[in-house]
């Protein structure tokens, strides 16, 4: 696709006569094709008028921008014509007078027969030949919009910009109006962007229909391609097969949004404050792994102190299930769990009863490899293909793999790559699970032929010769959220300025973990014995050194195996939050959510996030709304999870149903 129009990663905040700011549109990031047809659907307030003004040059962004034909859109300008409801006519001049106005205004310089030409030509255009003499009072609401129509395609914009042009339209005038700006855009190949409320009118014009959440921080939760073939005529897209299931998907969508904007704020108990925190005692929970980094500096470097958090405890659990318990009892107030834990917590895992829990900050990307046994290795077992001719050469020999919780990316990691070969990693393998510190034990005494974990039990493995790393992250992932904090949703409202500092201290041991003069410092912290308590040999491969498979090839090194801050890795990833969502699905660890995008905007709060930088100063970076290229060629679209989950060969059955959002708001 040719880009004529980019939004680019919009922001919009407008100040408050209390002092404080009104964050309208968060992270608006939109690419449009010449002659494209593009509608914009939401509740009242959702920030629709204020994207198009901005595209328009009426309004400028917070952050962000927007480019048109290669050129940033800084003011007004003749390429773009703005279509309102509200007609916008002067009342004293005739119709052939409102259209002559604006063009005489762009082509001044143009003969003014010419110009004349223009204006009859555009009169003709909208069937207002007999209606050219008259005055606005004297006009229809149909024949007004007419006017303002004529008069935006006659300075022959490059973009037309329509905010609701039909909505005060009784339903017959809005019809004919509707095939006649369709007429009008096809032949003319204009490039349009619409608001609408009317979702009927949205399919008939649209070529996508760009569906926003709720404000504040609208942004966009869903784009919905639409298949009708063009020219369109109403009757054939009313009769297309699909009409209704996308008819229906926009207005579920809606209703999604109007409920969570309707859901009654929890109540919490008074708490009182003590030096602005409501609580600064916390337990919180890590696994020993490299990538527990940001809890051990926060915790070592006084950056828990700095915010308030006089007395932290760092909890060294044994395994994720403990992790996994502990929030869902209340053990712990906090943890970095694994990606997909607090989609897991939410929805309920097994036997687990729902647990609503939110993650406002991503702590670490990557760190990860897929390792196997010494054993397979020298037997000639090198790669995914290898492995792939074994298992069908020695069907009685079922391997055994391990993972470190059915909600981790190790465990959704190591089912795509076995499942990109052809291996169905619940048939032709074991899987069981295994806390990461028990995994060298178990593969040193063969009870499993290799396992998917984070550092340093993959370079421990390697380095007593025990195994060797067929895959990293950086091979089948880069750049993925390994991860995040995560607290109870109901902990988080009883104490937001508590969640907020934590945060917000985290946020500042993240950036110290990605300084490199940083590295070694924090090495010697991770091997103290409370913390990962290994040789700190274990901790430098990929954290300071150079990565060594154990393959007998020259040791690489890439300074992001360990992920921190750069790149703007702490903004939860809502995205990939989703990716990780069908992934659960596919494996049938957790049935697909119908209403995924009010889901997901429920557990990964970049609202806390964005506060938090903010008050330290720190860009507000969120990831490109974008698909994601997986390293086998897949390609997720995260307007169509459901497509993605269908095109997949190997996969248990789905289950999709709604989700109650208000399960166990407590």
């Amino acid at each position: 696709m040719v880009v004529f129009v980019e939004i680019d990663h919009v922001d919009r905040i407008f100040p408050l006569p209390n002092g404080g700011s009104y964050v309208a549109l968060r992270n608006i990031e939109l690419k449009i094709a010449q002659g494209e047809f593009i509608s914009l659907i939401g509740h009242s307030g959702c920030g629709k008028s204020t994207l198009l003004n901005i595209v328009a040059g009426l309004d400028r962004p917070t952050h962000g921008g927007v480019i048109v034909e290669g050129r940033q859109v800084s003011e007004p300008g003749p390429d773009r014509m703005v279509v309102f409801q509200n007609y916008s006519l002067l009342p004293w001049l005739t119709v052939r007078e409102n259209i002559a106005l604006a063009v005489d205004e762009v082509f001044g310089n143009q003969p003014k027969g010419e110009r004349r030409g223009i204006v009859e030509q555009h009169i003709d255009l909208v069937g207002l030949r007999q209606a050219a003499h008259k005055r606005p009072g004297e006009l229809s609401g149909g024949m007004k919009q007419r006017v303002s129509i004529a008069r935006a395609l006659a300075i022959r914009p490059k973009l037309l910009l329509l905010d609701e042009p039909f909505g005060a339209l009784d339903a017959l005038t809005r019809g004919g109006l509707q095939e006649q700006l369709m007429q009008i855009c096809q032949e003319n190949h204009l490039t349009c962007i619409m608001v609408t409320h009317d979702v009927d009118e949205a399919l008939l014009l649209s070529d996508r229909i760009v569906m926003l959440t709720n404000g504040p921080s609208a942004h966009i939760g869903q784009v919905l391609d639409i298949p009708f073939e063009r020219p369109r005529s109403r009757l054939e897209v009313l009769n297309h097969p699909n009409y209704y299931a996308l008819r229906n998907e926009i207005i579920y969508f809606l209703n999604q949004q109007k409920k969570a904007k309707q859901a009654k704020p929890l109540e919490v108990p008074a708490i009182i404050a003590r030096g602005g925190l409501e609580k600064i005692n916390l337990d919180i929970g890590f696994v020993p792994l490299t990538d527990c980094a940001p809890l051990v500096v926060a915790q070592e470097k006084g950056f828990f102190a700095k915010y308030g958090l006089s007395a932290v405890t760092l909890s060294r659990e044994p395994s994720w299930k403990a992790i996994f318990q502990g929030i869902a009892t209340g053990r712990l107030d906090a943890a970095g769990v694994l990606a997909g834990m607090p989609l897991a917590l939410s929805l309920g895992l097994g036997e687990q009863a729902p647990v609503p829990t939110l993650s406002a900050l991503t702590l670490s990307r990557n760190g990860n490899a897929i390792t196997f046994s010494k054993r397979l290795y020298d037997e000639g077992v090198c790669s995914l293909a290898e492995f792939k001719d074994r298992i069908t050469r020695t069907p009685d020999k079922v391997p055994t793999l391990a993972m470190v919780h059915p909600s981790s990316l190790h465990n959704l990691t190591l089912r795509y790559w076995l499942a990109s070969g052809g291996i169905d990693p619940d048939r032709d393998v074991s899987l069981t699970m295994i806390p990461p510190p028990q995994m060298v034990a178990n593969l040193k005494a063969g009870n499993i032929d290799g396992y998917c974990v984070g550092e340093p039990w993959n370079s421990r493995a390697i380095q007593e010769g025990l195994g060797v790393a067929l895959a990293t992250d950086l091979d089948l992932f880069p750049g993925h959220t390994e991860k995040v904090l995560a607290v109870r949703e109901a902990w988080a409202n009883q104490y937001p300025q508590t969640h907020l500092a934590l945060v917000k201290a985290l946020l500042e041991a993240c950036s110290y973990c990605d300084d490199p003069r940083n590295r070694e410092e924090i090495v010697a912290l991770l091997a103290q014995e409370q913390y990962i308590g290994v040789d700190p040999a274990y901790l430098r491969p990929g954290f300071i050194d150079a990565y060594d498979r154990g393959m007998g090839e020259s040791p690489q090194f890439h300074s992001r195996f360990n992920q921190f801050q750069v790149d703007g890795a702490n903004c939860p990833d809502r995205v990939e939050a989703l990716w990780i969502l069908t992934e659960l699905a596919r494996w049938g660890i957790v049935p697909f959510p119908k209403n995924w995008v009010a889901l997901i905007e429920r557990i990964w709060r970049t609202d806390l996030f964005y506060e938090a930088a903010a008050a330290l100063g720190l860009p507000e970076i969120e990831k490109a709304r974008a698909p994601i290229y997986l390293f086998d060629g897949t390609v997720f679209d995260p307007d169509r999870p459901l497509d993605y989950l269908q095109s997949l060969s190997i996969k248990r059955p789905v289950g999709v149903k709604e989700i109650d959002l208000d399960f166990a708001r407590s």
